[in-house]
C-alpha cells in the first residue's frame, strides 16, 4: 500500500485520499491527563511519557506522586483556574478539561472554540475509579460508601472513550502493560483500532461500576435486570463440543484447585450442584461431628450418607449406587484422610471437593494427573438464581431451608430414628430434579427417582434402584419434593416396606394419603415447603 501511495504522490504531486485518512487514523500522543486512585504500576508509564516529551496534567495525590518522581507535571488547576473544592468532590469537572477530552480534532468549529477558550487538546486519559465495591464489602457506613461514588472519573473515562477517534483512554491498571508496550514500540503513536479497543474496555469498566452502585441503592425491585461479573474465562466448549461457553467470575474466591485439568462447563455445573448440596450440612473440622459424603451425577445426587467417620460416609454413599458414581463429582463436609483417599482412588471420578486434605491423602489422589481436586474455602453465598428463558431472564431467591413446619399427620408419631431419616431424606430430595423421590434408611440414600414426568414413575425408579443393589426397604422412609396428588405413592411405598413419609402437602386430595397412613399405622409429616427443581 505504501508503494502505491508513493506512486500516486509522484504522479500527481499531492497525497492520496487514502494516505490522508491513514494519517488521520494514526495519532501521536502530545498530552496526557492522569488522575488515579491506585498508583501501583504507574511509575514506568509516567517516565515513558516524560521521555517522549508528552505534557502531563494531573491532580491531587497523583500529581504529588509524579512530582516525587522528579517529572514535570502541570496541575489541572492551571487549566481550570479553580482549586480542588468541596473536599475533593470537584476537581476536573470543568470545560477546560472536558473540552480538551471531547474536542474533535477534525471539526473546524471545535478547533476554533478550543483556541478561543485556550483549551488544550488532551490525547491520553489515564483515570481509574474510586473503590466503591471494595468499600461496600468492608463497611456498612453509608457516609463512607457514598463518598466512594466517583463522579469525575466516570465522566472523563466516558468522554475519552466517546472521542476514541482522537483520544486514548486507560481506565484500569490491568491495561498499563498494553500502554507501556504501545509507548515503547510505537513512540506514543496509536492507531484507530487500538484507541477503539481501549474505549470498548473503558465503557465496560464504567458500566460495571454503575451497576454496582445501582444494586447498592436498589437491592430489590429494580427496574432493570442488573448484573455485572468480571473475569471472563473461555471454556474449552459448552454443554456439548459444538457449543461455545464463557465463565464469568473468580473461582479462586471459593476454592483452590490442588490437582487436575481445567474445569469444563459441565464440571462447573456439577460442582455448583455439589456445593449447594453440601452447604446443607455443617462443616466438620476434626473427628468430632457427622461426616456427610455425596456423589453428584448430572446435578443429581446418586449417593449420599452421613456417618461417624469420613471413610464410613464414603463407603455408604458409594454403596447407594456404585454404577452411577462412575465419572461423578464427589463432595464431603470434612477433611479427606488417607484411608478414605485409598478407597476413593479405586474408582474413576471427575472432581473431589472437600474443605481440606491430609498430606498423605493428597499424595494418593494426585496419582491421576487429570483428576480435579478442589479445596473449598467458602460457600458462594448467593441469594438469587438466574435463568435465561425466552427473550428475558427469570430471577428468584434461592431455595433455603428444609421444612416450614413439622406436622405429624399420619397414623402415628414418627420415631426418633424416622425423624432423623425424614429430615435427611427431605434435604436430599430437595437436590434432585423434579419429580423427585428419595428413599433413605439410617441416613443413607438407598434409592432415588428424579426427572420423571410423574411422581409414581419416580417412585418406581427409586424402588427399583434400591432392589438393584440389594437394599432392604423395611423401615425405610420416603421424601417427595412435592405433594402426593393421590394415595398411590403412599400405597406403593407401604407395600415395599416403607414406614414413614415426608411431603409438603397442599393437594386438594391430601386427605387421601393421610387417611391411608392412618389406616395402616404409617407416619406422615407435612412440611408446608415444596422443593421443585427444574
Amino acid at each position: 500500500m505504501l508503494c502505491v501511495l508513493s506512486s500516486f504522490r509522484e504522479r500527481t504531486g499531492r497525497p492520496s485520499t487514502g494516505y490522508i485518512q491513514f494519517q488521520r487514523m494514526n495519532k501521536k500522543i502530545q498530552s496526557a491527563l492522569i488522575s488515579v486512585f491506585y498508583k501501583e504500576g504507574l511509575e514506568n508509564i509516567v517516565k515513558q511519557l516524560s521521555e517522549l516529551d508528552i505534557t502531563i496534567y494531573s491532580t491531587g495525590g497523583t500529581q504529588q506522586f509524579i512530582e516525587k518522581l522528579g517529572i514535570n507535571v502541570t496541575p489541572v488547576e492551571n487549566l481550570t483556574s479553580y482549586p480542588s473544592i468541596l473536599g475533593g468532590r470537584v476537581k476536573t469537572l470543568h470545560p477546560s478539561v472536558f473540552g480538551g477530552i471531547l474536542g474533535k480534532r477534525d471539526d473546524t468549529t471545535h478547533v476554533q472554540e478550543m483556541r478561543q477558550y485556550s483549551i488544550p487538546e488532551i490525547d491520553l486519559v489515564i483515570v481509574d475509579l474510586y473503590p466503591f465495591e471494595e468499600t461496600v464489602a468492608s463497611t456498612s457506613d453509608e457516609k463512607a460508601i457514598i463518598e466512594k461514588i466517583d463522579i469525575g472519573g466516570p465522566s472523563m473515562i466516558r468522554g475519552a472513550a466517546k472521542n476514541f477517534k482522537d483520544v486514548v483512554v486507560i481506565a484500569a491498571k490491568k491495561d498499563y502493560a498494553s500502554l507501556e508496550a504501545l509507548l515503547r514500540d510505537q513512540k506514543g503513536e496509536t492507531t484507530l483500532e487500538q484507541r477503539k479497543t481501549f474505549a470498548a474496555k473503558a465503557f465496560e469498566i464504567v458500566a460495571h461500576y454503575e451497576v454496582a452502585i445501582a444494586k447498592y441503592f436498589n437491592p430489590s425491585e429494580a427496574l432493570y435486570f442488573l448484573e455485572s461479573i468480571s473475569n471472563p474465562k473461555s471454556m474449552r466448549y459448552g454443554e456439548n463440543p459444538h457449543q461455545s461457553a464463557v465463565f464469568y467470575g473468580d473461582l479462586g474466591q471459593l476454592f483452590d484447585q490442588l490437582n487436575g485439568k481445567e474445569l469444563s462447563y459441565n464440571n462447573l455445573v456439577d460442582v455448583d450442584a455439589a456445593i449447594q448440596l453440601i452447604s446443607e450440612f455443617p462443616r466438620v473440622e476434626n473427628t468430632n461431628g457427622e461426616f456427610t459424603f455425596a456423589i453428584i451425577k448430572h446435578t443429581n445426587v446418586c449417593g449420599i450418607a452421613q456417618r461417624a467417620t469420613v471413610k464410613q460416609s464414603w463407603d455408604a454413599a458409594l454403596a447407594g449406587d456404585p454404577e452411577s458414581a462412575f465419572g461423578g463429582v464427589l463432595v464431603c463436609n470434612g477433611p479427606i484422610d488417607k484411608s478414605t483417599a485409598d478407597a476413593i482412588n479405586e474408582i474413576f471420578f471427575e472432581v473431589l471437593i472437600a474443605p481440606s486434605f491430609d498430606a498423605d491423602a493428597l499424595s494418593v489422589l494426585r496419582s491421576k494427573k487429570n483428576r480435579i481436586l478442589l479445596q473449598l474455602k467458602k460457600q458462594p453465598g448467593k441469594k438469587e438464581l438466574y435463568k435465561s428463558v425466552l427473550n428475558g431472564v427469570l430471577v428468584q431467591g434461592i431455595d433455603e431451608g428444609n421444612y416450614a413446619e413439622w406436622k405429624e399427620a399420619g397414623g402415628r408419631e414418627t420415631t426418633p430414628g424416622e425423624k432423623e431419616d425424614l429430615a435427611f431424606a427431605n434435604l436430599v430430595c430437595k437436590h434432585l430434579k423434579s419429580n423427585a423421590i428419595a428413599l433413605v434408611k439410617n441416613k443413607q440414600l438407598i434409592g432415588k427417582g428424579c426427572g420423571q414426568t410423574s411422581r409414581i414413575d419416580s417412585l418406581r425408579q427409586a424402588i427399583e434402584k434400591a432392589r438393584q443393589f440389594d437394599f432392604d426397604l423395611i423401615n425405610a422412609v420416603m421424601a417427595s419434593d412435592a405433594f402426593f396428588p393421590f394415595n398411590d405413592c403412599v400405597k406403593m411405598g407401604d407395600e415395599a416396606g416403607i414406614t414413614a413419609f415426608i411431603q409438603p402437602g397442599g393437594s386438594i386430595r391430601d386427605n387421601d394419603s393421610i387417611e391411608y397412613c392412618k389406616q395402616h399405622d404409617l407416619a406422615m409429616v407435612i412440611t408446608g415447603m415444596r422443593h421443585f427443581k427444574h
